[in-house]
Parts: structure tokens; C-alpha cells; sequence
């Protein structure tokens, strides 16, 4: 029996046993038939499914150690609700084989439901659950988003995209330019001032749900710049919008945030100019990411989002100067890197 499937068999056994005393405890009364579904899965090795009988529903998550680990998915979840931020409730867990019992938010993320009409209300809404747990204080021990792992980011790039993918070694200068791009890259993130990063802020971890939006994918939150989750919210991997209106809704972000005392930048253009940036790095990162995700796990579909965000890359260098190595480097290898997309 493949692997997977006997941790299925697992998991359901595991979950027969969970739900008579949680029913019990709920009031629920009897435990109805049901069945699991998928729910959902992603670039990681979790996987997601859907309990669903007598008209109620249940998440449940499968995060097989020694690939994954609940334990900052339960910390975390616990900081956002502290924030009054919409995250599932963790029901049930067993941290050792990696198996949680949450409730459903719902069945359909910003992803499936966002379009220019209703954009603005959506984003309101994310904006806000982001400016909530953004003002929690930073006393909870989680991971920096320091130098190191900044550079380890960056470093799937050229490790994935540019030697895997592209099947280029990078010359003596064409390396010493690219350390030049990352140190100014991660100059500007450190620089920054710093509050709870989710690190995934994005349409596809966002659900329509009452409290809108109801957050997913939060375990690798770290403390961080400011500007990076809300630049990841609008420059995202599966959708984009015109630049416009991406300025005028950071800039409104601005604005909110520092009525709500949130350590921005005190310079509008001074933000926009550190949230470009930040965007750089994440998007070179991603691009590394959904190389390896290829090449190393045999997903290749995550390449087809590429060009995206080389997209979003040459917005940014065409009002950039400093990052003039950058777009040298890039029109120097194959096809332009994709660039023209």
C-alpha cells in the first residue's frame, strides 16, 4: 500500500476516535456516517481533507513529520485569534504523527470569488485582519526573517531556476553581480521596520467567510518587514492586477496604518520603494521555489506561474535604477528568462 494511503488509513482512524467526544461536547449528539473528501493540497507536503455528515463539515489536516511540523501551525493560529483574526479552530490534535482536527471555513478562497468588482471590498477586508495581527506585540518566540535566511531565499534562484531550469552557470562576474542585487535586496528588507509577518498573505490563503476573511497557511510566520505581506497580498502568484490600482490600494494600506500605529515608513514614497524591493525578493524566491518544487518533488505544474512574476520583476526594474544588475543579469540568460511575459 502506498505510503500515503496507509497514513489515510491512519488518519481516518484517528478521526473516528476524535469525533465522539467532541459531538459529545458540542452537543452534537450522535456521530452521522461520513466520509473524507480532499479538501485541498499545495506546494508542501500537507494535505487537506473534508469531513462532511449531518449537515456539519470538519477540516482535517495531514502534515506527515518528518517533512512537516504542527507545532507552529497550533502556535500561530493561537497569536491570530488572539488578534481577533478569522483562523480555523484547532478541534483536535496529535502533534507527534502529524494529524489536526479544525473547523471549516468555508469552501471558497479570494482565489475562486475575487474579480474587479468586488476587489476593493475583498482587499478591505484582508487589509484589516493584516493591520490586526501586525499590532501584536512581538514577544512570542518565532523565527526572524534575518540576513541568513534572506540570503537562503534568494539562493534558490540561481540554485533551481537558473542552473536546474535553465541549465546556465552563472560566469565570475554575472555571481558577483548577483551578490551586489541580494545585498541591496536584503539591505532594504532589514532596514525596514519590523512587525508578525505571515509570509503567504495571498488570495489563495484567504477565505470567504463570516468574519471575512477567514486566514490559512500562517505556520511559517515570522517577525519580518513590514511591507511584505502586504505586497505579497497584490502581486500574487495566480493573479495580477493593473499597477494603478495596486499603488493606490498600498497606498491606502499606508494610510491605515499609520492611523493604527503600525510602523511604516513615514514617506509614502519611501514605503512604495521598500514594498518594490521586498516584492524582488519574494518573487525571485518563488521562482526558485516552484523550480524545486519541479525538479526535486515532480510537480512541474507550479512552472506555468513563472512568467508571472518575472512580470512583476520588470515593472519594478523599470523604475528602479538600483537594481540596474539586476536587469542585466536577467536579459543575459535564455530566453530573457521569460522576461517578455
Amino acid at each position: 500500500m502506498p505510503d500515503e494511503d496507509v497514513r489515510l488509513q491512519d488518519l481516518e482512524e484517528w478521526l473516528a476516535k476524535q469525533l465522539p467526544p467532541l459531538f459529545a461536547s458540542r452537543g452534537w449528539g450522535a456521530v452521522p456516517a461520513a466520509g473524507l473528501t480532499s479538501a485541498s493540497s499545495d506546494a508542501s507536503f500537507r494535505r487537506y481533507f473534508r469531513w462532511e455528515g449531518g449537515g456539519r463539515t470538519l477540516i482535517v489536516m495531514d502534515a506527515p513529520p518528518p517533512q512537516e511540523d504542527c507545532r507552529p501551525f497550533v502556535k500561530v493560529a493561537a497569536l491570530f485569534a488572539g488578534a481577533a483574526v478569522h483562523v480555523p479552530t484547532i478541534l483536535a490534535t496529535d502533534l507527534e504523527r502529524g494529524f489536526l482536527l479544525l473547523d471549516d471555513l468555508g469552501r471558497h478562497t479570494y482565489l475562486d470569488v475575487i474579480d474587479p468588482e468586488n476587489a476593493d471590498r475583498l482587499f478591505a477586508d484582508a487589509i484589516d485582519a493584516l493591520l490586526s495581527f501586525q499590532q501584536l506585540p512581538m514577544d512570542t518566540p518565532l523565527p526572524a526573517y534575518d540576513d541568513a535566511l534572506l540570503r537562503r531565499e534568494l539562493q534558490l534562484f540561481p540554485d533551481w531556476y537558473i542552473q536546474h531550469h535553465l541549465n546556465v552557470t552563472l560566469s565570475e562576474s554575472q555571481l558577483a553581480a548577483w551578490q551586489r542585487v541580494c545585498q541591496v535586496l536584503i539591505d532594504s528588507a532589514l532596514a525596514q521596520p519590523q512587525v508578525l509577518v505571515h509570509r503567504d498573505y495571498m488570495p489563495r490563503n484567504l477565505m470567504l467567510s463570516e468574519p471575512n476573511p477567514g486566514v490559512l497557511d500562517f505556520q511559517d510566520a515570522v517577525y519580518g518587514p513590514v511591507t511584505y505581506d502586504i505586497t505579497s497580498l497584490f502581486k500574487d502568484a495566480f493573479l495580477s492586477w493593473p499597477e494603478p490600482r495596486v499603488r493606490g490600494w498600498l497606498q491606502d494600506y499606508w494610510r491605515q496604518a499609520r492611523v493604527r500605529g503600525i510602523p511604516v515608513q513615514d514617506d509614502v514614497e519611501e514605503f512604495l520603494r521598500a514594498s518594490d524591493l521586498m516584492g524582488v525578493q519574494r518573487h525571485l524566491k518563488v521562482i526558485g521555489i516552484f523550480a524545486r518544487i519541479c525538479y526535486r518533488d515532480g510537480k512541474p505544474k507550479y512552472l506555468g506561474d513563472v512568467p508571472r512574476f518575472f512580470a512583476y520583476i520588470q515593472e519594478v526594474l523599470a523604475r528602479r535604477p538600483e537594481l540596474a544588475e539586476l536587469h542585466e543579469l536577467l536579459v543575459s540568460l535564455p530566453r530573457g528568462v521569460e522576461t517578455s511575459a
